[in-house]
């Protein structure tokens, strides 16, 4: 089987590619972000029998030398590391530049001198508001933020890599991902978490907007199953189920599951600017199924179900206190 390296493997999607790729059979090297506690992230709560399996190699996707070590050797590249809080990027928007696009162009350098496969992880903010639904992969991009600009850079950048250099390249492009282990700066935690304690008042932004929801390990089979295909090279692929929720129906959906005698109150902190807001994400998972073996295998009712479990079980790794950018 291949070596597969994971950029961002200590995050929240890469932990489970990197657990899902090792049941799988596959050699893996996890790139995670190095510091002085000598802390893996996600990885650190990985099954024995799994983490042992996993090649660590700290570092930070923004340093070239360092990424060129760690591709080294390895047949394929899944690029997941980023900075990815919309709210932060309005902030602190030379760190995503640095981080997301520069990132990427030490990911795909350090490939192209091997010539191997890569996978760079793209996101659907870089449409911005729908301007027709479904939303498959021509429709314009919209940087409604620094963060969704960011990815739309780097995206282009591996696109020209393709075009340019004939390197293997595929753009994943995966909706709106929830599931175990995903921080409370994204909005399906951040519900749960205060549910979860007990507030009767759950603070949220703009309750209109509407998202695609993708379960985590669906995403994860998306990503593996883009790269065992034959068809996908040089392609910008959707991981999307095709439906959509508005953020007020979830709310309520949870508190129903939660604690019914909750209530929802606006936070203004919470809201966007208004022409930074994304109104409408529905993905078209047209290209995907027709190029892959892929296909969802879990209801978001089964999904919320695994994620509310999950938190209730390691709520002590969230600060529901206060407000997560």
């Amino acid at each position: 089987m291949s070596k597969i390296l994971v950029t961002g493997a200590d995050g929240f999607i890469g932990s489970h590619l990197t657990e899902e790729l090792v049941r799988r059979g596959y050699s893996v090297r996890a790139f995670v972000f190095y510091n002085s506690f000598n802390t893996w992230g996600w990885l650190d709560t990985l099954p024995a029998s799994i983490l042992s399996q996993v090649e660590i190699l700290q570092g930070d996707i923004r340093d070239p030398n360092r990424v060129r070590e760690a591709v080294n050797s390895c047949d394929a590249v899944f690029h997941l590391a980023a900075l990815i809080a919309i709210p932060f990027s309005y902030h602190s928007p030379d760190t995503y530049v640095d981080t997301n696009i520069k990132g990427t162009l030490n990911v795909l350098q350090g490939a192209r001198e091997k010539g191997i496969r890569t996978l760079v992880t793209s996101t659907s903010e870089v449409y911005g508001t729908a301007k027709y639904v479904p939303i498959d992969e021509k429709h314009p991009f919209q940087g409604q933020s620094p963060y969704s600009a960011s990815k739309i850079g780097a995206d282009r950048l591996a696109e020209s890599f393709y075009r340019s250099f004939d390197l293997p390249v595929t753009i994943v492009r995966p909706f709106n991902t929830y599931g175990p282990r995903q921080s409370a700066r994204a909005v399906i935690p951040t519900i749960i978490t205060q549910l979860l304690t007990g507030r009767k008042e759950i603070k949220l932004g703009s309750l209109t907007p509407t998202r695609d929801f993708n379960y985590v390990k669906d995403t994860v089979s998306g990503f593996i199953s883009i790269y065992e295909a034959d068809k996908t090279v040089g392609e910008e692929i959707n991981i999307a189920t095709q439906m959509e929720i508005s953020i007020g129906d979830l709310a309520n959906e949870l508190i129903r599951q939660i604690n019914p005698n909750a209530r929802i109150v606006c936070d203004e902190q919470r809201k966007r600017p208004q022409k930074s807001e994304v109104n409408r994400l529905l993905g078209s998972n047209k290209k995907i199924i027709e190029l892959t073996q892929w296909r969802p295998q879990y209801t978001f009712e089964q999904g919320i179900a695994e994620t509310i479990n999950f938190i209730k079980n390691n709520i002590n790794y969230y600060k529901t206190d206060i407000y997560n950018l």
